[in-house]
């Protein structure tokens, strides 16, 4: 009876989203080291071209966290989350930040925009993972910035010009970069 059930459910179609999902976790499994290129462009067309769920499931079969998969290790989720895989991500203008947020630049590139949040929170933590891509982070003038990991053939740094201000919000930025770059910065001036 078991067997029957899960037979009707390999059957079922796959919505765009689901595609998606599944090659976010491919992206993730290069970042980790789990994949090669090839193998993630071979998956992700398998991925793309899948019609069932049972299709949709053989490109994960050998990953960790695949759809249906209990998690090999207990994390978290953080709440939000950027992945930049050969493309790019942009959070900007009023919107709400998080506490933590998690960006991931894979041949790609992430950019954070602080800056124009009215009311940013006291500490704002961001776990930023750059490889062979970059993440910005701009924050407001004044802002104390802690840049903090390690950068592989790659660089990371803060362009922050002034001194922060006493009881001004607090940006941790953990690193992660390999033939990449992390950068904070002030926001740009406007000359009009």
């Amino acid at each position: 009876m078991e067997q029957e059930r899960h037979n009707e459910i390999d059957r079922l179609r796959v919505s765009d989203r689901e595609r998606e999902e599944v090659v976010a976790l491919l992206g993730q499994a290069v970042s980790e080291g789990r994949l090669t290129l090839a193998e993630y462009e071979e998956r992700v067309g398998t991925a793309h071209a899948s019609l069932t769920r049972g299709e949709l499931a053989t490109v994960t079969v050998d990953l960790p966290n695949a759809p249906g998969r209990p998690s090999a290790e207990v994390v978290s989720p953080p709440q939000e989350q950027l992945k930049a895989i050969f493309g790019s991500e942009v959070r900007k203008g009023a919107w709400a930040a998080p506490e933590h947020i998690e960006a991931r630049a894979v041949f790609g590139d992430c950019r954070i925009e602080l800056h124009e949040i009215p009311n940013l929170r006291p500490v704002t933590r961001i776990d930023a993972e750059a490889i062979f891509g970059s993440v910005v982070v701009v924050v407001p003038e004044g802002t104390e910035v802690r840049l903090t990991g390690s950068a592989v053939f790659g660089d990371k740094k803060s362009k922050m010009r002034g001194p922060y201000v006493a009881g001004a919000p607090v940006v941790e930025v953990r690193c992660r970069v390999i033939f990449g770059d992390v950068t904070v910065r002030p926001p740009r001036q406007r000359w009009w």
